[in-house]
């Protein structure tokens, strides 16, 4: 069985007359980078809130780290990096970092080594004896990524953690990503940036005021290509020996009159697609493959959600 970090059932929040979370119910596997995915308003603050200890739910249960959210035990194996954050814009950069490293009861001489592993890692050694004052919102970011990271925790939350930087910060963020997926670590990512969703994590959830819609496997969507087909004259049997062609939530429907579309795992059977059709007496004017972006899909889940289909 599969070592969850994360795992809630029914976990809710209400505010007064107000739903915030309706019903959080995920698993995060250990070792994932896990999307957490939703337009504005869905509750994906409140649900990470919750997971933190930091506000109280209204029903429902959670684990993290196999522990109840606000164990102290467990808190201290967490990184969280928030969307929104200040620091002690007086401290330097180093200074910053060995305060939160004292604050986990790091020992000295292992505060030292982690202060200067982390800056190298975010790429802030020069600017270690730097107030904060005299930062860039993008070093800012970076800063607080390397607080996150201070103490080599099991499970880290990234809420919005390359919304300040320019491409090379994005880059360099995408590394360190990978980086703690390589050892082993968690991440659960909150970004509006898909593309980085796309590069970097295993799976994501969907999340609708504030219920999960969908979870998916990233790197299987990643190998999908939806075709659009132009064709007369197939017959409902001809179509349906198409099935096993295809992916296996992805077979042939009409789009609009004359116009099919399916999905496929993988480009090499369209040649016996277009081969199957025009053998079994169809007609057939144009194929029409396309790469399935996170971007399509985020507006088909959630958009199919806002629409009550």
């Amino acid at each position: 069985m599969p070592d969850h970090v994360i795992e809630t059932s029914r976990l809710h929040k209400i505010y007064g007359a107000k739903i915030a979370v309706a019903d959080l119910t995920l698993q995060v596997p250990r070792g994932e980078v896990f999307a957490f995915l939703g337009p504005n308003g869905a509750g994906k603050s409140t649900s990470v809130k919750m997971l933190l200890g930091l506000v109280t739910p209204s029903g429902g249960s959670a684990r993290v780290l196999g522990a109840v959210p606000a164990d102290p035990h467990a808190m201290a194996r967490i990184g969280f990096l928030p969307e929104h954050f200040r620091f002690h814009e007086w401290l330097q950069a180093a200074e910053l970092l060995d305060l939160h490293a004292h604050l986990g009861q790091m020992p000295t001489g292992t505060r030292r080594r982690r202060v200067a592993e982390v800056l190298e890692l975010v790429g802030l050694t020069e600017h270690a004896h730097r107030p904060l004052a005299d930062f860039s919102k993008g070093m800012l970011q970076r800063i607080g990524l390397a607080q996150a990271l201070i103490h080599e925790p099991e499970l880290v939350f990234l809420d919005e953690p390359t919304s300040a930087l320019d491409p090379f910060g994005r880059m360099l963020v995408r590394g360190i990503i990978r980086e703690l997926r390589a050892r082993g670590t968690t991440v659960f990512l909150n970004s509006h940036l898909l593309g980085e969703v796309e590069a970097t994590c295993d799976r994501a959830a969907f999340i609708r005021e504030g219920r999960v819609l969908r979870t998916l496997d990233l790197h299987a969507v990643a190998g999908r290509l939806r075709v659009t087909l132009r064709v007369s004259g197939a017959s409902p049997e001809l179509l349906a020996s198409l099935a096993p062609l295809c992916a296996p939530d992805g077979a042939p429907h009409e789009s609009s009159p004359g116009m099919l579309e399916l999905e496929v795992t993988d480009e090499d059977v369209l040649p016996q697609i277009a081969e199957r059709l025009v053998t079994g007496g169809a007609r057939l004017y144009a194929l029409t493959p396309q790469r399935i972006s996170l971007e399509q899909l985020f507006i088909e889940v959630v958009g199919a959600a806002d629409s009550g289909q």
